[in-house]
């Protein structure tokens, strides 16, 4: 059995992989084709193309790059109709995944489409369920209230769990071993600094992050930093932060080993808007959450939206306790003060919403990467029983 996935960055990296892995477990010989990065590679995906052509967000920042996504759309479409798969498995990044659902929808209308993470149509633009219901049979739902959504535009969807409740939590030794390998005492504060994966929120994030941490320093001189960053975006990381008041040390394209410590270690993080408030909050590990686009991606954003914070932590707990600093808020002068109250005084409601956010998510139960390629193949058998 042949499987045809796409994955847009980072984040659905991780998610191709665990399904992967569990479609290897359950389909003995199950073969990929697609597009995807490091993980889904070791899992045995030979990609197309290199997968961070496709890490963009926000329309003023994908107009600049709109050619040579369409010509990825296009060959990534025409991919997937030649290799004839049991399904064609889209891996969140909606504004290239469902574009390439659509071609091949067209052209080969007998391929069984997947998407794996519901778009937030409970966060903005609650349309986009029906549209995509245009080119998507099945969807994969990590949060426990989106099923609902998905079956009323006119798709099955199955809520499977988020992989990261799945990741190993790191040992308080794991988490001293990584402070004392960067010499870094344990009295010492330690704040994580996580700008994001894509080459357009760090360049938007970093020089607040930087003003910020400069604010920091005057209050906690002995403050230290982490940042962890991928392997392609090292180099402008490193630069970006040669001047700031406090050097991180950077952590280039650490393993899940290292980053889990990581964040253990951190007594604080501040953090981009995305999935590493999951990752974060799977360590125990506080934060803030700060984030900024382009003023007219901004300002379609706020206009459309539905939900008063974009912190997965806040939403899947139904609390508020992570402060957010989102568009015109993202100042330092907002944020320092915010970062200075965990680094001084930790903060017990965020750790019980924490807690809360995991087991919601599925912690203790069957790994997300197993759940979903089981939701996967019972997709398919029902396709197959209806057919005979």
């Amino acid at each position: 059995m042949k499987f045809f996935l796409i994955a847009g960055e980072p984040s659905g990296d991780r998610l191709g992989a665990s399904l992967m892995a569990g479609l290897k477990a359950l389909v003995p010989g199950a073969g990929f084709e697609g597009i995807g990065g490091p993980a889904m590679q070791a899992e045995g995906l030979g990609s197309l193309f290199p997968m961070e052509e496709l890490s963009v967000m926000g329309i003023a920042e994908v107009l600049p790059k709109y050619f040579p996504l369409k010509r990825r759309i296009r060959e990534a479409a025409a991919a997937a109709q030649a290799a004839q798969p049991a399904a064609l498995i889209t891996i969140d990044s909606p504004d290239f995944c469902l574009r390439v659902a659509r071609l091949v929808r067209a052209a080969a209308p007998e391929i069984p489409t997947v998407h794996y993470v519901a778009p937030s149509v409970w966060a903005w633009r609650p349309g986009r369920a029906a549209k995509m219901a245009k080119a998507i049979d099945h969807v994969l739902a990590l949060l426990p209230f989106e099923p609902p959504y998905m079956q009323a535009a006119g798709m099955s969807c199955d809520f499977t769990g988020h992989p990261v409740v799945s990741e190993p939590v790191a040992a308080p030794a794991e988490a001293a071993a990584f402070r004392e390998a960067h010499g870094i005492a344990p009295e010492v504060p330690l704040l994580a600094v996580l700008p994001g994966s894509r080459r357009g929120e760090i360049a938007r994030l970093l020089p607040v992050f930087g003003e910020t941490v400069e604010r920091l320093a005057g209050a906690l001189p002995a403050l230290r930093l982490i940042l962890p960053t991928p392997q392609h975006l090292a180099g402008t990381v490193r630069e970006a932060t040669s001047a700031w008041a406090i050097l991180p040390v950077i952590l280039t394209a650490p393993d899940l080993a290292t980053r889990t410590a990581a964040f253990a270690a951190a007594d604080a993080a501040l953090a981009a808007s995305g999935t590493v408030s999951l990752e974060l909050a799977a360590q125990s590990c506080p934060m803030v959450i700060a984030y900024d686009m382009a003023p007219l991606s901004m300002w379609l954003m706020r206009r459309m939206a539905l939900i008063d914070t974009v912190t997965l932590v806040n939403l899947v707990s139904d609390t508020r306790t992570v402060p957010e600093f989102i568009g015109q808020a993202c100042r330092a002068e907002n944020i320092a003060p915010a970062l200075l109250n965990l680094l001084r005084n930790g903060s017990g409601p965020q750790h019980d919403a924490m807690r809360l956010t995991m087991e919601r998510l599925g912690r203790g139960g069957e790994p997300p990467g197993l759940r979903a390629a089981r939701s996967v193949l019972a997709f398919l058998g029902s396709l197959a029983s209806q057919s005979r």
